[in-house]
């Protein structure tokens, strides 16, 4: 495709998972709103002439800072009653990538994964030496207490009374929301990029750590492909699932909405797991697969609508978006 065909568009989510009977009209309220204007400003990004990573970093950064999303403020929390948050950026065109894992006093570990890939020679650092890290290139700290909401500390009481019983957590099938944040872009010169962020699952325990910061398994992208997901992360390692994703659009030619189907509707259920995730080509082709009762998602492309769904029978548009300039529809 010719640089001039190439329209940029950009796709979030705020996690899969979502269930109808747990949502209440002021919270579907903000949580559109905050979609919507994750979605404006990261596309505000792209008309400028803003690379991809601009347009997920600045999306990406609505959301975390946003307290109905398990990521940045309003993450879940540990078992021990701590914040411990993932993140992770990579450009598809140059292939350089950047993560953290377990930050607690990092407001957006988002901007912090791309200092990572950008200001040093490592691709993902954790815990105390990521936020050592951040203070060598500038990035103030945060109190632990910013992260706390009272919904989510509620959840981990819910959980700790489940381990004392020894019952089975009841949400454990939501993964406790799935509230991973996640955005794929593709910008005006034709590159792709992809970020998710995370505060993983509510009661985690042992410093565990999700797909969500590891490179190819929860985020990924090369010249022809974005991914981030969303769901139960384990199974998102296990089957390296944003790398199998691009990898059957780049190496064996499937297309997008194909190739993502197979992976989080039909490899990940048959293990076990279950969740989401966005995924977009270089020709601009959109794929928004789940297996859960909703999932938060939205994109915005030519026109500058943004498209905002939240639940299963919901519609999001992309079934009737235009194909891109200079492409052929996808089956």
């Amino acid at each position: 495709m010719s640089q001039a065909a190439v329209a940029p568009v950009l796709v979030i989510h705020g996690g899969a998972g979502v269930i109808r009977h747990d949502m209440t009209p002021p919270k579907e309220k903000a949580v559109r709103a905050a979609m919507t204007q994750a979605l404006q400003e990261g596309y505000a990004k792209l008309k400028a002439g803003k690379s991809a990573l601009d347009a997920v970093a600045s999306a990406l950064t609505v959301l975390e800072d946003d307290p109905n999303f398990n990521a940045g403020k309003g993450a879940v929390f540990t078992h021990d009653g701590k914040n411990e948050l993932d993140a992770a950026i990579m450009d598809g065109y140059t292939l350089r990538a950047g993560a953290v894992a377990g930050v607690q006093r990092v407001k957006n570990p988002i901007l912090l994964a791309r200092a990572v890939m950008e200001q040093s020679p490592h691709v993902m650092l954790s815990g105390a030496g990521a936020e050592a890290f951040a203070q060598s290139v500038g990035m103030p700290l945060v109190d632990p207490s910013y992260f706390r909401t009272e919904e989510r500390w509620q959840q981990l009481q819910k959980a700790l009374k489940e381990d004392a019983a020894k019952q089975p957590h009841a949400d454990v099938e939501t993964a406790k929301h799935f509230g991973t944040v996640g955005a794929v872009a593709l910008d005006a010169q034709g590159h792709l990029a992809a970020g998710t962020s995370t505060g993983g699952m509510t009661d985690k325990r042992w410093g565990r750590i999700g797909d969500s910061p590891v490179i190819g398994a929860g985020t990924y992208a090369n010249s022809g492909c974005a991914v981030s997901g969303t769901g139960w992360g384990e199974f998102y390692l296990r089957t390296v699932a944003a790398h199998e994703i691009c990898m059957k659009v780049t190496q064996m030619r499937v297309p997008l909405k194909r190739a993502a189907a197979e992976v989080i509707n039909q490899e990940i259920p048959s293990m076990g797991g279950n969740g989401g995730a966005i995924a977009l080509d270089a020709q601009g082709h959109i794929s928004i697969p789940f297996n859960t009762d909703g999932m938060y998602r939205g994109w915005i492309g030519a026109d500058g609508v943004p498209h905002v769904a939240i639940y299963g029978d919901e519609d999001d548009g992309t079934a009737e978006m235009p194909a891109p300039a200079g492409s052929i529809a996808q089956p």
